[in-house]
């Protein structure tokens, strides 16, 4: 029989908007909980750790690109201060972060759970990614269902015979109305979820901090980017770190 699944990606250290989240995870009590990456990379990288290793359900996690970028040395004001707010037991944890983890998901079978694609934690995947492309990522993969992030925009489409669905973005949704976190829950079938929360005050907190891009993010979560604009913007760059 296969497992009940909380995805959660982009979290961006949105503490406020994970709390929330983990609240509902935790009253579905789904069997596993996978992050699909980008988990520390935002204003509030401590906050979201101490939430991260409260949660009592299992969880797994996906290496996305902003975790990679925690870890490299950096001459940007942002990495380096992303940097400098990570112990190295942090370090180390987001270091043993999974390229993509496959599961027997109920009622779905193998599914891939990855950030980009399950070639590159780059790769944008969205609803209008063509079926010449998604043969391309889905090359050597035994699943029919692919499970990813980095775009920010939520969607579940079956696109030549695969269907590739995204929870969204539980930190930075690039979606209408603010203050609504998404994520995903999956067996025996995918809902996408979204989960209120008080951006007031996370943006408050995030303000509050010397984050040199604090101001930036807390626009992205006040006033969201287009969707169309969003995936149009994926489809053209196809990999963007």
């Amino acid at each position: 029989m296969g497992l009940r699944v909380a995805a959660l990606s982009d979290v961006h250290a949105n503490a406020p908007a994970l709390a929330a989240v983990l609240e509902e995870v935790e009253r579905e009590a789904p069997d596993l909980v996978v992050f699909c990456g980008d988990l520390t990379w935002g204003s509030l990288p401590q906050e979201t750790l101490a939430l991260v290793r409260s949660l009592e359900i299992p969880a797994r996690f996906v290496r996305g690109n902003a975790d990679r970028a925690v870890a490299e040395q950096t001459e940007s004001a942002r990495g380096q201060w992303m940097r400098a707010r990570h112990a190295p037991a942090d370090l180390a944890f987001l270091a043993s972060f999974e390229p993509t983890v496959l599961l027997d998901v109920e009622g779905l079978g193998p599914t891939c759970f990855c950030h980009g694609s399950p070639r590159s934690d780059e790769e944008c995947v969205t609803e209008r990614t063509p079926p010449a492309r998604v043969r391309e990522l889905m090359a050597g993969v035994d699943a029919r269902v692919v499970v990813t992030g980095h775009v920010h925009v939520s969607h579940d489409v079956v696109v030549d015979g695969v269907r590739l669905v995204a929870p969204g973005s539980v930190g930075v949704p690039y979606e209408d109305p603010p203050g609504l976190a998404r994520w995903a829950l999956f067996g025996p079938d995918v809902e996408l979820r979204r989960t209120p929360y008080d951006v007031d005050e996370a943006v408050a907190l995030m303000r509050a901090t010397d984050d040199p891009r604090a101001e930036v993010i807390a626009g992205l979560l006040l006033r969201p980017p287009s969707r169309d604009d969003v995936i149009a913007d994926a489809e053209e760059r196809v990999f963007a770190g």
